[in-house]
């Protein structure tokens, strides 16, 4: 009998270029349009948070959910304690089981914002820990029961394994060859015990899911074992880098790793050629909205209007409204240069990675510092002929306002009785902290 759904989940997972492999697309078609179901997706504790990469999955589980039907997330508390090869050169350093449990507690909060935990409806988000079931299974039992159906031969010809048994420096340990079948069990378990029928994930894990449908298929008498998995391809950036990293690091989802002003930039600095990408991917605005983004890039790339709002929508999904709102009106204070409004956690934020320097208060008593000098010895200038030049033709502001050839810097220049900053140009900020 139909439930009206009309399989909205693939069509979107399709136009926004989401849907790489899927092991029986047409069955998958009937199998969603047919009532509420269930599928996961696994996100393994190697850190206290997560990054932007793995917002990918849970962006997917989100579609899944207001699609109609009930998403599982599955930390990987027994699973981390492995450690996934896939995409690795070399093996993984073992974390320690607190360290692991740790890390869980952690990342369990950022799925709070983006998907529905709340009431006791059929489509109810739901979140599982697989150490609970993992940690109960014996080594003789995993042998006998699930080990026998996995063929070595074809284990072997996974990518991340092959590439590491050709290289004798690393090889891979009999640990992390095992990811696989603790991976597929845990869809073997779930299947059985929470009615999941269906695994999402990037495409490097497509042998994972692809082994854990066929545990399923071996395992669970028909008619009634029928399993799907699905991936999406892995996001690039169109210059070739890697994405989700910048000069200071990895993009994470939390603010204690990365501020949500500097998220916000992130995505504000997207290229003209990923920023319509990015806005399939990680938001959920409509496709008619998207498609009018993309022709204000091809008609007026200069006003960046596909990236303002990915960066609004992109920020305001992980850090909510108000912390979106915060982010937009610092960015737009650090353009203009007028940062004497912002709060001094925010002025942290936006100037967390710009050359600074620590200098005695007391300088800035009396008849102050002279702004001349001050620009050679924190190295915004190469010289004082340089510093005149600079500040003769008013390219230097203080605070936000420019300053003269005269200048001199005392303790009312101080922005929340500690800072003064200092532009050269419409870029280079020097922050000078004064204690």
């Amino acid at each position: 009998m139909s439930t009206g759904r009309d399989n909205s989940f693939l069509a979107e997972m399709r136009w926004r270029g989401q849907l790489h492999q899927c092991t029986d697309e047409a069955g998958l078609e009937k199998h969603l349009s047919s009532g509420v179901r269930r599928a996961y997706a696994g996100f393994d504790p190697t850190a206290d948070s997560l990054t932007i990469g793995n917002l990918v999955t849970i962006m997917a589980l989100a579609r899944f959910q207001r699609a109609g039907h009930a998403p599982v997330a599955v930390m990987g508390g027994g699973t981390g304690l492995i450690g996934d090869p896939s995409g690795k050169s070399a093996e993984r350093q073992l974390m320690t089981a607190e360290t692991v449990a740790s890390n869980v507690a952690k990342i369990e909060r950022i799925f709070d914002r983006i998907l529905d935990f709340s009431g006791n409806g059929l489509t109810k988000a739901t979140m599982v820990n697989n150490i609970d079931w993992l940690g109960k299974l014996g080594y003789l039992e995993a042998l006998r029961d699930i080990g026998k159906h996995f063929s070595v031969n074809m284990m072997i010809q996974k990518d991340s394994v092959r590439d590491r048994l050709h290289n004798r420096d690393q090889g891979i340990s009999y640990t992390e060859f095992s990811y696989m079948i603790l991976q597929s069990y845990d869809f073997l378990h779930l299947f059985r015990e929470s009615g999941v029928t269906m695994q999402l994930g990037g495409s490097d894990q497509w042998g994972n899911i692809v082994g854990g449908c066929d545990l399923v298929r071996r395992l669970v008498p028909a008619p009634g074992n029928e399993s799907f998995g699905l991936t999406w391809p892995l996001v690039t950036k169109s210059d070739g880098g890697k994405f989700g990293k910048t000069e200071t690091g990895a993009i994470w989802l939390t603010k204690e790793r990365t501020s949500s002003y500097a998220y916000f930039q992130f995505w504000l600095n997207a290229a003209d050629g990923d920023a319509v990408r990015f806005l399939k991917t990680f938001t959920f605005l409509p496709e008619g909205e998207i498609a009018a983004l993309e022709d204000k890039v091809k008609t007026n790339p200069g006003e960046r209007e596909a990236q303002r709002t990915l960066a609004r929508e992109a920020t305001k999904i992980v850090h909510g409204e108000s912390e979106m709102q915060q982010a937009e009106a610092a960015a737009k204070a650090l353009f203009s240069g007028d940062i004497a409004g912002l709060s001094a956690s925010l002025l942290d934020e936006v100037f967390a990675s710009a050359p600074s320097v620590t200098l005695a208060k007391t300088r800035l008593e009396g008849e102050g510092v002279a702004l001349l000098d001050l620009l050679v010895e924190i190295n915004a200038v190469a010289s004082k002929r340089e510093a005149k030049e600079f500040l003769g033709n008013g390219s230097v502001s203080i605070n936000g306002q420019k300053a003269g050839p005269d200048q001199k810097l005392k303790t009312t220049d101080l922005l929340h009785g500690r800072v003064i900053a200092i532009r050269r140009g419409k870029k280079n900020w020097h922050v000078t902290r004064w204690g």
